[in-house]
């Protein structure tokens, strides 16, 4: 696994050469899929913490979201994974709490994060559908860059194509000879379907963004999220060949899912746009950054502090003016009467 991969497009006449090693730390390997799944959520939480003022949300707040929501994730993520596709663990412990290899399931990640945020929420009396709207833009961006690392690890890829962009390597190949689908022609190139959900969730994201300015219902951008992103994987998971399925069956635990959360989410929107619609947009434009504000701050600081000098300036002088008034008329009386 640790070999480089040659990663095939026959049609555009690419060849790309893949290392999964970025580099090595005293021989212990960096793998590119952590790298990458790291540089999105720094990149989310970055953009999160500009933002949040706007979302009436202070910094502070995201950063305690941030600490207990990533091991959530991290655990939910592996967790459903692992439920999902128990025959490939068989017990072994170690080889369940590896997460370097990959196995990380991005709804499960969902899942868990959301629940630690909720709980978090609720504990200290902040409004969760506030946050839940502040994150769920950057929640699908970093999705599309975490998608990425799938490449790297050659895996999320989808069944055989003839369109131009089908790919293929060694590492595909093995994995569809060992999987035995009589259906799938391990030697034939093969849907990018990690590529087509990395572009779905940047779209996504592109238009939250645009539109979280006109929202008026409070969590609609959270929900939109929810509605959109179910809708592209539901069709995606339907492509792929890695799926996790439900028991014995044939059901696609991630695709029912996705077409579950669509559908609520829809209807959750419809029905709070006919109850909650207001007047004004929810995203604050005019709150600025967490770091403007801050400046704005220090600075407004400052301001009163120096109109305060000056006012105790000019009530000094006029106190001494009075002063040297009254005496300079006591003398004056003094002289007239000797």
């Amino acid at each position: 696994m640790d070999g480089i991969n040659i990663v095939r497009f026959p049609k555009l006449g690419l060849e790309l050469e893949i290392n999964r090693v970025a580099f090595r730390i005293f021989g212990f390997p960096i793998y590119w899929y952590g790298i990458i799944i790291s540089a999105g959520l720094f990149l989310a939480v970055y953009l999160g913490l500009r933002n949040c003022k706007k979302f009436g949300i202070k910094s502070d707040h995201v950063f305690d979201i941030v600490l207990y929501g990533l091991p959530s994730a991290v655990i939910g993520a592996r967790l459903y994974y692992i439920i999902f596709n128990w025959h490939e663990f068989n017990g072994d412990i170690m080889k369940m709490i590896n997460i370097r290899e990959g196995g990380l399931a991005i709804y499960g990640g969902l899942i868990g994060a959301v629940l630690s945020t909720y709980i978090y929420t609720k504990v200290k009396k902040i409004d969760f559908l506030a946050v839940a709207d502040l994150g769920g833009p950057y929640f699908v961006m970093a999705q599309g860059i975490g998608r990425w690392g799938n490449f790297v690890n050659q895996e999320a890829f989808g069944r055989n194509t003839n369109l131009p962009w089908g790919m293929h390597s060694n590492a595909i190949q093995e994995y569809l000879e060992r999987l035995g689908d009589s259906s799938i022609d391990p030697l034939a190139p093969v849907h990018p379907t990690f590529l087509y959900e990395s572009i779905w969730d940047f779209c996504v994201f592109l238009f939250l963004l645009w539109y979280r300015k006109r929202y008026k219902v409070k969590g609609e951008l959270f929900f939109l999220y929810m509605m959109l992103y179910g809708v592209g994987r539901a069709w995606i998971e339907g492509l792929r060949t890695d799926s996790l399925y439900i028991g014995g069956t044939n059901i696609r635990v991630s695709q029912l899912l996705a077409i579950t959360f669509a559908v609520v989410f829809a209807a959750v929107i419809f029905i709070r746009r006919r109850r909650c619609l207001g007047e004004t947009p929810v995203y604050n434009t005019s709150a600025g950054t967490d770091i403007e504000e801050s400046t704005d701050t220090q600075t407004n600081a400052n301001i009163v502090e120096n109109e305060d000098a000056e006012v105790n300036a000019i009530n000094d002088a006029s106190v001494s003016h009075e002063v040297n008034s009254e005496m300079n008329s006591d003398a004056g009386t003094q002289a007239q009467e000797k």
